[in-house]
């Protein structure tokens, strides 16, 4: 899948879960498109998402802002789109792309309530990502050039859960680092899940290992990696090893628990208590390998 159709997709997968959850939690929210390229596919995409939830629209404000270069054009190429957005919901065209968003965002009045970024730039400008921090809660999408630092900006702009890997196009042609950072599970686990439901895309994780995106990914890696994990740190809740998958790892949520499930039966690990449901509170411990285990 070509690198502009990944992000137009995730973005609306995405979207479908941050929406209706935004709209449940307050009775505006914002949601802010920058593009340092000035294409519109993925805005286009978006407008026609918020049309669909018409009904969870009633009652609410929803500010969309896009940020582009070029946007001379734009009006014509979002014109259908706009078209048939519900009562309450505001389109703003921003020129000059991602390096606007904190005016843009001021002017919208995004502090305090949901805010969604998505950020398409190469460039990391600390501004940028500082002002994507300013919802409550904030969320930000971040597609930009590979090696590119980005769970670190995103860290230090203030968002506490980050995570990122690599898409890679099958025609060899430049990947992209896709990078999420926000303050609520909740929100990260249903990127990642966005993430997983793609077709056709695969990814590269920060081992610069490669992996399939499959409904059910091999769970190799990622076995290895949380056992990797409790071998350093000691016994972790299901909780702490379900966000360890989420913010480390290009794996899912549902996956660390899959893979902890099969590790148990395999008796590599021992949880306490022993029985009942694996809940987040479970407390995971790698078994004694040595004599008399």
């Amino acid at each position: 899948m070509p690198t502009d159709a990944v992000l137009r997709e995730l973005l609306v997968r995405h979207l479908e879960t941050w929406l209706p959850g935004a709209l449940h939690r307050a009775r505006r929210a914002t949601l802010a498109l920058a593009y340092a390229g000035g294409d519109a596919g993925a805005a286009e995409a978006a407008l026609r998402v918020v049309a669909g939830h018409r009904d969870r629209l009633r009652g609410h404000q929803l500010t969309v802002l896009v940020l582009a270069a070029g946007t001379e054009e734009l009006p014509a190429r979002l014109g259908a789109a706009e078209a048939g957005l519900p009562a309450g919901v505001a389109v703003h065209l921003v020129p000059g792309g991602p390096a606007r968003l904190a005016v843009a965002v001021k002017a919208a009045g995004a502090a305090g309530a949901p805010l969604l970024c998505v950020v398409a730039d190469d460039t990391l400008d600390p501004a940028v990502l500082t002002a994507a921090a300013v919802g409550r809660p904030a969320d930000v999408l971040l597609a930009t050039a590979p090696g590119t630092p980005a769970r670190a900006a995103l860290a230090d702009a203030g968002f506490p859960l980050t995570t990122e890997v690599e898409s890679v196009p099958a025609d060899g042609a430049p990947g992209r680092l896709f990078a999420y950072g926000t303050g609520s599970d909740k929100n990260l686990a249903a990127y990642k899940e966005a993430l997983w439901a793609l077709d056709g895309v695969r990814y590269r994780d920060h081992t610069g290992r490669l992996l399939d995106g499959v409904p059910d990914p091999e769970p190799g890696p990622l076995r290895h990696e949380l056992l990797a994990e409790l071998a350093r740190g000691g016994p972790r809740t299901v909780t702490e090893l379900r966000r360890h998958a989420l913010t480390e790892t290009a794996y899912r949520s549902a996956d660390a628990l899959r893979v902890l499930t099969g590790l148990l039966d395999a008796g590599e690990v021992t949880r306490d208590p022993r029985d009942g449901r694996l809940g987040g509170d479970v407390l995971i411990t790698v078994r004694d390998a040595g004599p008399g285990a």
